[in-house]
C-alpha cells in the first residue's frame, strides 16, 4: 500500500479535529486557576503540643462564674455609614455583641446578661411600674473599629479567579459597673477570605459572599477573646446578704455560679469608700472579716433570682446590720 493511500485513510473532518486540538490543550494546560495555599505546618514539637493538650484537659481550679453584661457594640469604621442608617440597626455592632454574647456563653464560665437597649428596658420598667435590672460585676462595651471589603480577581484567556477578602477589627473595654471605670482594653484582628474560579466556562462563579462579614468578625473577637477572659477572672467574686433568719444567712448566688452544698465562705464588712486626694477617684478601703459560712442548700428558678441558704461556722452576722455586707470566697 503506497504512502498516498495512508494519507486519506481519515476524513478530512478528522483531520481538521486533530490540527485544532494540540493547541486547545496548550492553551487549557496554561490557564489554570491558581492552587490553595499550603496549610501551615504547627510550629511546635510534639512533645510541645503534646504538653499544650495536657493542660487544656487539666482540670480548673475551682472558681465562681462571674456575672458578666455585654453591652452595645457601635461601628466607627465608615462602612455602611450612610446617612440613612439608623444608629439603633447598625449590623456590624449588632452582629459583634451577638458572637462575644454566644462566645461567652460557650465557655460555660460566666453569667451572661445582654445590655444593648439599657435605656430602652429601663424606660419599659418605668412605663410598667415594675422591673428591676439584675446587678453584675462587670459591662463589656466595644465597637468595630476597622472595617473593610476588597474584591480581587485575575483574568486571563479561557480563565478567571476571584477573591473575596474582608478584614475586621475590634475594640473592647471592661467597665466597673460601680464606679464607671474602664479598667481594661485590648484590640482585636481578624480577616476571612474566600477564593473561587473557572477555566474554559467550567468551575463556580463568586458572587456576594455576606457570611464573610461575620466571619472576619468572629475572627477578630477570638484574637481579643483570651485576654478579655483572663482580665475577667482577675475580678473578685463576691456575693451579697439578703436575710439573716434564726442562724440562717439567706445570700445571693446558687448553683448556676458554682457554689456547692459544703462551700464555705466570708462575710465581710465593706471598708469604707474615700475620695483620693491625688485623683479624685473614689477608693475603697480594706474590708472586715465578721464570719465564716457553709453553704446548705439553693433556691431560686434562674440565674436572676437563685440563692442559697448558709449555717453560720463562725463569728457572727446580726441581722440588723446586713447592710454593706458582701460575701466571698475563701481557701478552702
Amino acid at each position: 500500500m503506497s504512502s498516498r493511500v495512508v494519507r486519506n485513510i481519515f476524513p478530512r473532518e478528522v483531520r481538521l479535529l486533530g490540527a485544532c486540538a494540540f493547541p486547545l490543550a496548550l492553551l487549557a494546560s496554561c490557564a489554570v486557576v491558581e492552587p490553595p495555599p499550603k496549610p501551615v505546618v504547627n510550629p511546635l514539637s510534639q512533645e510541645e503540643q503534646r504538653a499544650a493538650q495536657v493542660r487544656a484537659t487539666a482540670p480548673q481550679e475551682k472558681s465562681y462564674k462571674r456575672k458578666v453584661a455585654v453591652g452595645r457594640f457601635t461601628n466607627e469604621s465608615t462602612y455602611g455609614r450612610g446617612l440613612l442608617l439608623d444608629a439603633d440597626l447598625d449590623p456590624l455592632g449588632k452582629q459583634a455583641a451577638d458572637i462575644l454574647s454566644t462566645e461567652l456563653q460557650r465557655m460555660g464560665r460566666f453569667i451572661i446578661f445582654e445590655r444593648p437597649d439599657i435605656e430602652k428596658v429601663r424606660r419599659e420598667q418605668g412605663i410598667l411600674g415594675k422591673g428591676k435590672m439584675v446587678g453584675v460585676d462587670t459591662l463589656i462595651i466595644g465597637s468595630v473599629t476597622e472595617f473593610g471589603r476588597v474584591t480581587e480577581g485575575k483574568t486571563g484567556f479561557l480563565s478567571s479567579t476571584k477573591r473575596q477578602r474582608v478584614r475586621a477589627k475590634v475594640n473592647m473595654r471592661l467597665v466597673d459597673v460601680v464606679t464607671g471605670r474602664v479598667f481594661f482594653g485590648a484590640d482585636g484582628a481578624g480577616e476571612a477570605i474566600t477564593e473561587t474560579g473557572e477555566v474554559a466556562g467550567f468551575g463556580s462563579r463568586a458572587n456576594y459572599d455576606s457570611t464573610l462579614n461575620e466571619k472576619a468578625i468572629s475572627a477578630a473577637i477570638t484574637d481579643v477573646l483570651d485576654e478579655v477572659v483572663t482580665e475577667l477572672e482577675r475580678r473578685p467574686w463576691n456575693a451579697y446578704v439578703l436575710d439573716v433568719q434564726d442562724g440562717r444567712v439567706f445570700i445571693t448566688g446558687g448553683a448556676r455560679q458554682g457554689l456547692k452544698v459544703g462551700d464555705q465562705l466570708e462575710v465581710v464588712r465593706r471598708g469604707k469608700i474615700v475620695e483620693s486626694p491625688e485623683s479624685g477617684m473614689p477608693i475603697q478601703l480594706p474590708g472586715t472579716a465578721i464570719a465564716r459560712i457553709r453553704v446548705l442548700s439553693h433556691f431560686g428558678d434562674d440565674e436572676a433570682t437563685e440563692g442559697s441558704v448558709c449555717e453560720i461556722v463562725s463569728g457572727a452576722v446580726a441581722p440588723e446590720n446586713r447592710a454593706g455586707l458582701i460575701v466571698v470566697e475563701v481557701d478552702q
